[in-house]
Protein backbone atom coordinates (compact mmCIF):
# COMPACT_ATOMS: atom_id res chain seq x y z
CA UNK A 1 0.00 0.00 0.00
CA UNK A 2 1.51 3.48 -0.97
CA UNK A 3 2.55 6.24 1.73
CA UNK A 4 -0.52 8.29 0.67
CA UNK A 5 -3.05 5.40 0.83
CA UNK A 6 -2.25 4.63 4.06
CA UNK A 7 -2.47 8.66 4.92
CA UNK A 8 -5.93 8.40 4.29
CA UNK A 9 -5.17 11.45 1.26
CA UNK A 10 -5.52 9.93 -1.82
CA UNK A 11 -3.93 12.12 -4.54
CA UNK A 12 -7.53 12.93 -6.74
CA UNK A 13 -8.09 15.55 -5.48
CA UNK A 14 -4.86 16.79 -5.04
CA UNK A 15 -4.28 16.53 -8.45
CA UNK A 16 -7.58 17.98 -9.32
CA UNK A 17 -6.79 21.11 -7.59
CA UNK A 18 -3.28 21.51 -9.75
CA UNK A 19 -5.48 21.11 -12.52
CA UNK A 20 -7.54 23.66 -11.83
CA UNK A 21 -4.77 26.17 -11.12
CA UNK A 22 -2.98 25.51 -14.59
CA UNK A 23 -6.15 25.36 -16.13
CA UNK A 24 -6.35 28.80 -14.57
CA UNK A 25 -3.31 30.07 -15.29
CA UNK A 26 -3.35 28.49 -19.04
CA UNK A 27 -6.35 30.66 -19.84
CA UNK A 28 -5.52 32.95 -18.36
CA UNK A 29 -2.15 33.49 -20.23
CA UNK A 30 -3.99 32.71 -23.66
CA UNK A 31 -5.78 35.51 -23.09
CA UNK A 32 -3.81 38.12 -21.95
CA UNK A 33 -1.56 37.06 -25.12
CA UNK A 34 -4.28 37.65 -27.35
CA UNK A 35 -5.51 40.77 -25.82
CA UNK A 36 -2.06 42.22 -24.95
CA UNK A 37 -0.53 42.85 -21.77
CA UNK A 38 -1.96 46.86 -20.65
CA UNK A 39 -0.66 49.08 -18.28
CA UNK A 40 2.90 46.97 -18.79
CA UNK A 41 4.68 49.16 -16.29
CA UNK A 42 2.33 48.74 -13.39
CA UNK A 43 2.10 45.01 -14.35
CA UNK A 44 6.45 44.96 -14.69
CA UNK A 45 6.81 46.91 -11.04
CA UNK A 46 4.24 44.26 -9.40
CA UNK A 47 5.57 41.55 -11.26
CA UNK A 48 9.27 42.24 -9.92
CA UNK A 49 7.49 42.40 -6.35
CA UNK A 50 5.73 39.21 -6.09
CA UNK A 51 8.90 37.74 -7.63
CA UNK A 52 11.42 38.90 -4.39
CA UNK A 53 8.93 37.96 -2.17
CA UNK A 54 8.82 34.52 -3.63
CA UNK A 55 12.56 34.56 -3.58
CA UNK A 56 12.77 34.87 -0.13
CA UNK A 57 9.85 32.29 1.11
CA UNK A 58 11.31 29.80 3.96
CA UNK A 59 9.91 27.08 5.42
CA UNK A 60 8.73 26.89 9.07
CA UNK A 61 6.87 25.37 11.68
CA UNK A 62 5.86 22.08 10.53
CA UNK A 63 6.27 22.39 6.70
CA UNK A 64 4.56 25.73 6.02
CA UNK A 65 5.71 27.84 3.92
CA UNK A 66 5.33 31.51 3.72
CA UNK A 67 6.02 34.45 1.09
CA UNK A 68 4.34 37.16 3.04
CA UNK A 69 5.63 39.83 0.40
CA UNK A 70 4.73 38.01 -2.44
CA UNK A 71 1.42 37.40 -1.06
CA UNK A 72 0.81 41.34 -0.09
CA UNK A 73 2.30 42.19 -3.56
CA UNK A 74 0.14 39.61 -5.58
CA UNK A 75 -3.31 40.57 -3.29
CA UNK A 76 -2.27 44.39 -4.48
CA UNK A 77 -2.31 43.54 -7.97
CA UNK A 78 -5.83 41.69 -8.05
CA UNK A 79 -7.56 44.64 -5.54
CA UNK A 80 -5.79 47.52 -7.82
CA UNK A 81 -8.12 49.82 -9.64
CA UNK A 82 -6.50 53.28 -9.94
CA UNK A 83 -3.06 54.49 -9.91
CA UNK A 84 -2.21 57.75 -9.25
CA UNK A 85 -6.15 58.76 -9.90
CA UNK A 86 -5.96 56.67 -13.12
CA UNK A 87 -8.50 54.03 -13.84
CA UNK A 88 -6.08 50.77 -14.47
CA UNK A 89 -6.81 48.65 -17.57
CA UNK A 90 -5.46 45.34 -16.57
CA UNK A 91 -8.16 42.54 -15.78
CA UNK A 92 -9.39 39.10 -14.30
CA UNK A 93 -6.44 37.46 -16.93
CA UNK A 94 -3.57 39.52 -16.37
CA UNK A 95 -3.47 39.95 -13.46
CA UNK A 96 -3.18 35.47 -12.86
CA UNK A 97 -1.14 35.82 -16.03
CA UNK A 98 1.42 38.03 -13.83
CA UNK A 99 1.53 36.54 -10.50
CA UNK A 100 1.97 33.10 -12.18
CA UNK A 101 4.47 33.91 -14.04
CA UNK A 102 6.62 36.23 -11.42
CA UNK A 103 6.00 33.17 -8.66
CA UNK A 104 7.51 30.80 -10.92
CA UNK A 105 10.68 32.87 -11.79
CA UNK A 106 10.63 33.49 -7.70
CA UNK A 107 10.44 29.98 -7.42
CA UNK A 108 12.89 28.72 -9.49
CA UNK A 109 15.97 29.06 -6.98
CA UNK A 110 13.80 26.77 -4.59
CA UNK A 111 13.29 24.24 -7.24
CA UNK A 112 16.46 23.43 -8.56
CA UNK A 113 17.61 23.19 -4.45
CA UNK A 114 14.40 20.81 -3.79
CA UNK A 115 13.29 22.75 -1.30
CA UNK A 116 9.42 22.89 -0.45
CA UNK A 117 6.22 21.66 -2.77
CA UNK A 118 6.38 24.19 -5.28
CA UNK A 119 3.31 22.99 -6.92
CA UNK A 120 1.18 23.19 -4.11
CA UNK A 121 2.40 26.58 -3.85
CA UNK A 122 1.86 27.88 -6.89
CA UNK A 123 -1.38 26.71 -7.28
CA UNK A 124 -2.48 28.40 -4.10
CA UNK A 125 -1.40 31.12 -5.26
CA UNK A 126 -3.00 31.08 -8.75
CA UNK A 127 -6.12 30.44 -7.02
CA UNK A 128 -6.39 32.64 -4.23
CA UNK A 129 -4.91 35.69 -6.52
CA UNK A 130 -7.63 34.20 -8.95
CA UNK A 131 -10.49 34.38 -6.59
CA UNK A 132 -9.88 37.84 -5.34
CA UNK A 133 -9.61 39.39 -8.51
CA UNK A 134 -12.73 37.31 -9.74
CA UNK A 135 -14.66 39.03 -6.58
CA UNK A 136 -12.56 42.92 -7.39
CA UNK A 137 -12.64 43.62 -10.85
CA UNK A 138 -16.33 43.01 -12.21
CA UNK A 139 -17.36 44.81 -9.31
CA UNK A 140 -15.25 47.82 -9.76
CA UNK A 141 -15.78 47.94 -13.66
CA UNK A 142 -19.54 47.81 -12.70
CA UNK A 143 -18.74 51.18 -10.78
CA UNK A 144 -20.10 49.40 -7.17
CA UNK A 145 -17.34 50.80 -5.39
CA UNK A 146 -18.89 54.21 -6.43
CA UNK A 147 -22.29 53.56 -4.91
CA UNK A 148 -20.77 53.03 -2.02
CA UNK A 149 -19.22 56.56 -1.89
CA UNK A 150 -15.21 55.91 -2.43
CA UNK A 151 -13.36 55.84 1.01
CA UNK A 152 -14.41 54.07 4.18
CA UNK A 153 -17.03 51.93 1.51
CA UNK A 154 -13.68 51.61 -0.63
CA UNK A 155 -11.78 49.77 2.35
CA UNK A 156 -14.63 48.14 3.35
CA UNK A 157 -15.02 45.92 0.12
CA UNK A 158 -11.59 45.49 -0.02
CA UNK A 159 -11.32 44.38 3.42
CA UNK A 160 -14.35 41.79 2.89
CA UNK A 161 -12.62 40.66 -0.15
CA UNK A 162 -9.50 39.85 1.52
CA UNK A 163 -11.27 37.83 4.56
CA UNK A 164 -12.94 35.83 1.94
CA UNK A 165 -9.29 35.53 -0.33
CA UNK A 166 -7.55 34.70 2.97
CA UNK A 167 -10.50 31.84 4.17
CA UNK A 168 -9.57 30.22 1.03
CA UNK A 169 -5.76 30.16 1.49
CA UNK A 170 -6.21 28.71 5.10
CA UNK A 171 -8.53 25.99 3.33
CA UNK A 172 -5.97 25.11 0.89
CA UNK A 173 -2.91 25.40 3.06
CA UNK A 174 -4.80 22.39 5.94
CA UNK A 175 -5.68 20.60 2.29
CA UNK A 176 -2.13 20.63 0.96
CA UNK A 177 -1.10 19.90 4.23
CA UNK A 178 -3.24 17.39 4.70
CA UNK A 179 -2.45 15.30 2.14
CA UNK A 180 1.37 16.12 2.86
CA UNK A 181 1.35 14.56 6.34
CA UNK A 182 -1.96 12.44 6.41
CA UNK A 183 -2.85 14.84 9.96
CA UNK A 184 -6.35 15.08 10.41
CA UNK A 185 -7.66 18.14 8.09
CA UNK A 186 -10.20 19.86 10.63
CA UNK A 187 -6.92 20.41 13.56
CA UNK A 188 -4.73 21.62 10.58
CA UNK A 189 -7.38 24.10 9.47
CA UNK A 190 -7.71 25.57 12.37
CA UNK A 191 -4.26 25.87 13.04
CA UNK A 192 -4.23 27.70 9.44
CA UNK A 193 -7.12 30.01 10.79
CA UNK A 194 -5.59 30.88 13.56
CA UNK A 195 -2.19 31.70 11.56
CA UNK A 196 -4.47 34.20 10.73
CA UNK A 197 -3.97 36.49 13.08
CA UNK A 198 -0.47 36.54 12.88
CA UNK A 199 1.74 37.20 9.84
CA UNK A 200 -1.69 36.24 7.91
CA UNK A 201 -3.38 39.71 9.08
CA UNK A 202 -0.22 41.45 8.30
CA UNK A 203 -0.14 40.40 5.16
CA UNK A 204 -3.89 41.33 4.07
CA UNK A 205 -3.40 44.32 5.74
CA UNK A 206 -0.13 45.30 3.72
CA UNK A 207 -2.19 44.37 0.62
CA UNK A 208 -5.07 46.44 1.18
CA UNK A 209 -3.09 49.46 2.16
CA UNK A 210 -0.80 48.86 -0.82
CA UNK A 211 -3.48 48.69 -2.99
CA UNK A 212 -5.61 52.04 -1.49
CA UNK A 213 -1.64 53.89 -1.70
CA UNK A 214 -0.91 52.88 -5.27
CA UNK A 215 -4.33 54.21 -6.25
CA UNK A 216 -3.57 57.82 -4.68
CA UNK A 217 0.06 58.58 -5.14
CA UNK A 218 1.47 55.71 -7.62
CA UNK A 219 4.10 53.05 -8.08
CA UNK A 220 6.27 55.20 -5.14
CA UNK A 221 4.16 53.82 -2.97
CA UNK A 222 5.38 49.79 -3.10
CA UNK A 223 8.72 50.55 -1.42
CA UNK A 224 7.05 52.26 1.19
CA UNK A 225 4.62 49.71 2.58
CA UNK A 226 6.94 46.83 1.27
CA UNK A 227 8.87 48.43 4.12
CA UNK A 228 7.07 47.17 7.40
CA UNK A 229 6.43 44.12 6.24
CA UNK A 230 9.55 43.38 5.18
CA UNK A 231 10.79 44.42 9.02
CA UNK A 232 7.96 41.82 10.30
CA UNK A 233 9.47 39.26 7.64
CA UNK A 234 12.72 39.37 9.19
CA UNK A 235 12.06 39.33 12.80
CA UNK A 236 9.60 36.48 12.28
CA UNK A 237 12.35 34.66 10.75
CA UNK A 238 14.88 34.91 13.60
CA UNK A 239 11.93 34.33 16.66
CA UNK A 240 11.69 31.11 14.16
CA UNK A 241 15.31 30.45 14.42
CA UNK A 242 15.23 31.17 18.34
CA UNK A 243 12.72 28.43 18.67
CA UNK A 244 14.37 25.87 16.49
CA UNK A 245 17.65 26.54 18.62
CA UNK A 246 15.53 26.39 21.81
CA UNK A 247 14.14 22.90 20.76
CA UNK A 248 17.33 21.21 19.89
CA UNK A 249 18.27 22.34 23.08
CA UNK A 250 15.49 20.43 24.43
CA UNK A 251 15.91 17.55 22.51
CA UNK A 252 20.05 17.65 23.66
CA UNK A 253 18.96 17.54 26.95
CA UNK A 254 16.77 14.44 26.53
CA UNK A 255 19.74 12.34 25.21
CA UNK A 256 21.32 12.53 28.49
CA UNK A 257 19.50 9.36 29.21
CA UNK A 258 20.21 7.79 26.28
CA UNK A 259 24.18 8.24 27.08
CA UNK A 260 24.31 7.70 30.47
CA UNK A 261 22.38 4.52 29.64
CA UNK A 262 19.52 4.68 31.35
CA UNK A 263 17.33 4.47 28.27
CA UNK A 264 17.39 2.71 24.84
CA UNK A 265 18.96 5.33 21.87
CA UNK A 266 16.39 7.12 20.09
CA UNK A 267 12.95 6.45 22.78
CA UNK A 268 12.95 10.14 23.52
CA UNK A 269 12.47 11.01 20.00
CA UNK A 270 9.97 7.91 18.88
CA UNK A 271 7.66 9.18 21.99
CA UNK A 272 7.88 11.99 20.99
CA UNK A 273 7.07 11.99 17.35
CA UNK A 274 3.89 9.76 18.07
CA UNK A 275 2.89 11.72 20.72
CA UNK A 276 2.34 14.31 18.55
CA UNK A 277 0.99 12.26 16.03
CA UNK A 278 -1.40 11.49 18.38
CA UNK A 279 -2.10 15.29 19.66
CA UNK A 280 -2.96 15.76 16.36
CA UNK A 281 -5.75 13.26 16.25
CA UNK A 282 -7.29 14.28 19.23
CA UNK A 283 -7.17 18.40 17.78
CA UNK A 284 -4.63 19.91 19.92
CA UNK A 285 -3.83 23.55 18.88
CA UNK A 286 -0.13 23.78 17.95
CA UNK A 287 0.94 25.26 21.10
CA UNK A 288 -0.54 22.45 23.02
CA UNK A 289 1.72 20.42 20.70
CA UNK A 290 4.77 22.24 21.53
CA UNK A 291 4.31 21.41 25.26
CA UNK A 292 3.62 17.90 24.07
CA UNK A 293 6.39 17.61 22.05
CA UNK A 294 9.03 18.91 24.68
CA UNK A 295 7.40 16.84 27.70
CA UNK A 296 7.54 13.59 25.64
CA UNK A 297 11.18 14.20 24.87
CA UNK A 298 12.10 14.81 28.71
CA UNK A 299 9.77 12.68 30.03
CA UNK A 300 12.45 10.01 31.60
CA UNK A 301 15.17 12.45 32.51
CA UNK A 302 13.85 11.78 36.08
CA UNK A 303 15.78 8.42 36.10
CA UNK A 304 18.78 10.25 36.16
CA UNK A 305 18.24 10.80 39.85
CA UNK A 306 17.98 6.56 39.75
CA UNK A 307 20.83 4.65 41.65
CA UNK A 308 20.06 1.64 39.59
CA UNK A 309 18.81 2.07 36.39
CA UNK A 310 15.78 0.67 35.34
CA UNK A 311 16.45 -2.31 32.88
CA UNK A 312 16.08 -0.88 29.39
CA UNK A 313 14.49 2.28 30.88
CA UNK A 314 11.32 0.12 30.58
CA UNK A 315 9.16 2.60 33.46
CA UNK A 316 5.54 1.23 31.82
CA UNK A 317 5.37 -2.31 34.15
CA UNK A 318 7.16 -0.62 37.60
CA UNK A 319 4.86 -0.23 40.33
CA UNK A 320 2.79 2.77 40.31
CA UNK A 321 4.39 4.04 43.13
CA UNK A 322 7.87 4.14 41.61
CA UNK A 323 6.40 5.29 38.29
CA UNK A 324 4.84 8.84 40.21
CA UNK A 325 8.15 9.17 41.94
CA UNK A 326 10.34 9.12 39.10
CA UNK A 327 7.96 11.49 37.06
CA UNK A 328 7.88 13.94 40.40
CA UNK A 329 11.74 13.74 39.83
CA UNK A 330 11.93 14.69 36.39
CA UNK A 331 9.20 17.18 36.72
CA UNK A 332 12.12 19.04 39.07
CA UNK A 333 14.37 18.35 37.08
CA UNK A 334 13.03 19.96 34.00
CA UNK A 335 12.22 23.12 36.42
CA UNK A 336 15.86 23.47 36.85
CA UNK A 337 16.41 24.05 33.19
CA UNK A 338 14.03 27.22 32.72
CA UNK A 339 12.08 25.78 30.29
CA UNK A 340 7.98 26.64 29.84
CA UNK A 341 6.04 25.49 33.61
CA UNK A 342 3.56 23.71 31.78
CA UNK A 343 5.98 21.47 30.54
CA UNK A 344 7.18 20.62 33.78
CA UNK A 345 3.64 19.75 34.87
CA UNK A 346 3.01 17.42 32.09
CA UNK A 347 6.57 15.46 32.99
CA UNK A 348 5.38 15.41 36.92
CA UNK A 349 1.41 13.92 36.07
CA UNK A 350 2.74 11.37 33.72
CA UNK A 351 2.18 8.40 35.84
CA UNK A 352 -0.83 9.94 37.59
CA UNK A 353 -4.10 8.34 37.20
CA UNK A 354 -5.56 9.00 33.50
CA UNK A 355 -8.50 10.64 35.02
CA UNK A 356 -6.48 13.41 36.75
CA UNK A 357 -4.09 13.86 34.28
CA UNK A 358 -4.34 16.83 31.65
CA UNK A 359 -4.83 14.99 27.89
CA UNK A 360 -0.48 15.77 27.56
CA UNK A 361 -0.34 13.64 30.24
CA UNK A 362 -2.43 10.75 28.82
CA UNK A 363 -0.69 10.73 25.66
CA UNK A 364 3.00 10.64 26.68
CA UNK A 365 1.81 7.56 29.21
CA UNK A 366 0.53 5.85 26.33
CA UNK A 367 2.63 6.14 23.37
CA UNK A 368 5.54 5.50 26.11
CA UNK A 369 4.11 2.57 27.38
CA UNK A 370 3.68 1.09 24.08
CA UNK A 371 6.72 2.07 22.68
CA UNK A 372 8.20 -0.14 25.60
CA UNK A 373 5.99 -2.88 24.96
CA UNK A 374 6.38 -2.84 21.45
CA UNK A 375 9.80 -2.67 21.18
CA UNK A 376 11.58 -6.06 20.36
CA UNK A 377 8.73 -7.68 19.98
CA UNK A 378 8.92 -9.14 17.02
CA UNK A 379 6.40 -8.80 14.15
CA UNK A 380 3.33 -9.23 16.32
CA UNK A 381 4.63 -6.41 18.89
CA UNK A 382 2.88 -3.37 18.02
CA UNK A 383 -0.81 -5.71 17.95
CA UNK A 384 0.64 -7.30 21.19
CA UNK A 385 1.20 -4.11 22.61
CA UNK A 386 -1.80 -1.90 21.47
CA UNK A 387 -4.10 -4.50 23.04
CA UNK A 388 -2.27 -4.51 25.96
CA UNK A 389 -3.01 -0.85 26.43
CA UNK A 390 -6.37 -1.47 25.30
CA UNK A 391 -6.62 -3.95 28.36
CA UNK A 392 -5.51 -1.19 30.30
CA UNK A 393 -8.24 1.69 29.89
CA UNK A 394 -9.67 0.51 33.00
CA UNK A 395 -7.74 2.85 35.16
CA UNK A 396 -3.90 2.99 33.53
CA UNK A 397 -4.39 4.73 30.19
CA UNK A 398 -7.34 6.69 28.68
CA UNK A 399 -9.46 5.13 26.77
CA UNK A 400 -9.37 7.92 23.52
CA UNK A 401 -6.07 8.77 23.41
CA UNK A 402 -5.35 4.72 22.96
CA UNK A 403 -8.02 4.52 19.98
CA UNK A 404 -6.15 7.74 18.65
CA UNK A 405 -3.35 5.70 19.13
CA UNK A 406 -4.74 3.18 17.26
CA UNK A 407 -5.54 5.41 14.10
CA UNK A 408 -2.50 7.01 13.64
CA UNK A 409 -0.38 3.47 14.01
CA UNK A 410 -2.65 2.05 11.26
CA UNK A 411 -2.16 5.34 9.08
CA UNK A 412 1.34 4.57 9.42
CA UNK A 413 0.89 1.15 8.49
CA UNK A 414 2.33 -0.15 12.17
CA UNK A 415 -1.16 -1.64 13.73
CA UNK A 416 -5.03 -2.55 12.76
Amino acid sequence: MSTAARRGAPPVWRGLVHSCAALGAGTSLAVTLFTGVADRGIALAFGVLVAVGELTRWTWAQGREAAPLGAAGAMAYALLGEVAGQPTRHGVAQVVTVVFAAALVGCVPHIARGRGSTLDHLSRRVLTVGFAAVCFHPLYSNGLFDVWGGGPGYALLLVLILALTALCEAVLAAAFAHARTGWPFGPLLREELRAMRGIGSAVCATGAVMALGVAVAGLWALPLFCLPLLLAQVTFRRYAAVRATYRQTIASLARATEIAGYTPAGHAHRVAALSQAVGRDLGLTEPELTVLEYAALMHDIGQLSLVDPVPAGATAGLPAAEQRRIALLGGAVVRQTGVNAAVAAVVERQADPYREQPVAARIVRAVNAYEEKARDAGPGGPLTALEELRLGTAGDYAPEVVEALARVLANQGGGT
